[in-house]
């Protein structure tokens, strides 16, 4: 382990450069092959980093504590970071945002120091120091008694960095035996850590893009183009009223920021109430809630799925009067729920396949949005929504709809 020319800056820690003394074989060879054979089978990062931890405690390391900090490829998450104690239960998460790479907490941690200015590892013996601390984290870590500070970069392919810290409350601190064991086994873990970083990145771009349900669909193998299954679900589909005039007059940014306060409540609602968001199509969003075993009737995705759109109206209710009192445009939109089978599965051509919903009853939900608009409602329903949810609704009559022979009868809310 050595330091670069561009980490001169920083106060001058007791560094073990290449650390002189042989790595104990046996211990690191037991490690390492524990990581490669065992390890990398763990169900997540916070499993494998108490693992991890409990066999370099077997192996003779004195660890009080160890984080492990991993930049994500997410769209609110910049980087996660995993705390291993020694006396704690569960390996406790946490999550930094986008932005928080500026903060002055990141930027005086020994973290930034090793990401940022390329440092491949630093040593600070606590035991031997006194304050002012060259980082703010060290009076944390003194006040609990640690005596020896390590923190090392893992590389990941392509040079992403990534750091584990290493803190023992162990009088005298590590032995350079101690180092040299942790940086043998660092290939090892960094190899172990990219694959279930690869497989949490894989699962986070799937949630994404495609939703969660989806997402498991998806990499548990379900990708050949034509396959799928039939579903019953509500359907939910919702449209923004007026965004052609508003497209046209804001400027761009503005634009965005609106479209993304839209979804935010329509998604958030769905979300919230166990519905997955299938698509966004332009400034309209297509939903489900599928049925649960024993649902027969359809009555808990019904209830789901109204109570998501009535929650989704109060909260752009709000979101409006905040906007008018700021003179920004206010929001307005139709929602459209029905209950029917769907095709639910994979279509798109040989390259570039759709993990959607397919079938008449996704026409007919879109259709009965299209009446919210000339009904002057904001929600509207099938007649057989109406059937499990008639108390919270009432007849609006029947209208044509287009695609269909016969009028349809719909529902809004009472009241």
């Amino acid at each position: 382990m050595s330091i670069p020319e561009s980490a001169a800056a920083v106060p001058q820690p007791d560094l073990p450069p290449g650390l002189p003394s042989p790595c104990p074989p046996d211990r690191a060879r037991a490690v390492s092959d524990w990581l490669l054979r065992e390890g990398r089978h763990a169900d997540s990062v916070q499993q494998l980093m108490d693992r991890f931890c409990h066999r370099l405690m077997a192996a003779g390391v004195p660890l009080l504590r160890v984080v492990c900090a991993l930049p994500l490829l997410h769209p609110q998450i910049r980087t996660i970071a995993f705390f291993w104690r020694r006396n704690a239960e569960n390996v406790e998460v946490a999550t930094r945002a986008h932005g928080t790479e500026t903060s002055t907490e990141y930027l005086t941690s020994p973290f930034a120091t090793l990401i940022e200015d390329g440092a491949e590892g630093l040593r600070y013996r606590l035991e031997q120091m006194e304050p002012p601390w060259p980082y703010p984290v060290f009076a944390e870590l003194r006040e609990q008694g640690a005596t020896d500070y390590v923190a090392m970069t893992v590389l990941f392919a392509g040079g992403r960095r990534n750091v584990l810290s290493f803190t023992t409350d162990r009088p005298g601190g590590f032995s350079t035996a101690d180092l040299a064991l942790v940086d043998a086994v660092l290939p090892a873990l960094g190899a172990v850590l990219e694959t279930l970083a690869l497989r949490r990145l894989a699962a986070t771009v799937l949630d994404t893009y495609v939703g969660r349900q989806s997402g498991t669909r998806i990499l548990s193998g379900d990708i050949r183009r034509g396959t799928g299954a039939n579903v019953r679900a509500v359907l939910w589909y919702c449209d923004l009223r007026g965004f052609t005039p508003l497209a046209d007059r804001l400027p761009r940014e503005e634009l965005i920021a609106l479209l993304n306060d839209y979804f935010e409540i329509m998604g958030g609602s769905v979300e919230q109430h166990g519905g997955e968001i299938l698509k966004f199509i332009g400034d309209a969003m297509l939903a489900i809630f599928p049925l649960e075993d024993g649902d027969h009737s359809g009555a808990a995705a019904c209830t789901k799925a109204l109570d998501a759109a009535e929650d989704a109206l109060k909260a752009m209710n709000a979101r409006n009067a905040e906007r008018a009192a700021w003179g920004q445009p206010t929001l307005r939109c139709g929602i459209a729920l029905h209950l029917g089978d769907v095709m639910y599965g994979n279509i798109g051509s040989a390259n570039r396949l759709d993990f959607t919903v397919i079938g008449p009853a996704v026409n007919l939900v879109s259709r009965i949005e299209g009446l919210c608009n000339r009904l002057d409602r904001t929600i509207l329903t099938s007649a057989e929504i109406a059937a499990t949810c008639g108390d919270r609704l009432v007849s609006v009559g029947w209208h044509p709809v287009k695609g269909l022979h016969d009028p349809i009868e719909v529902y809004g809310l009472k009241g």
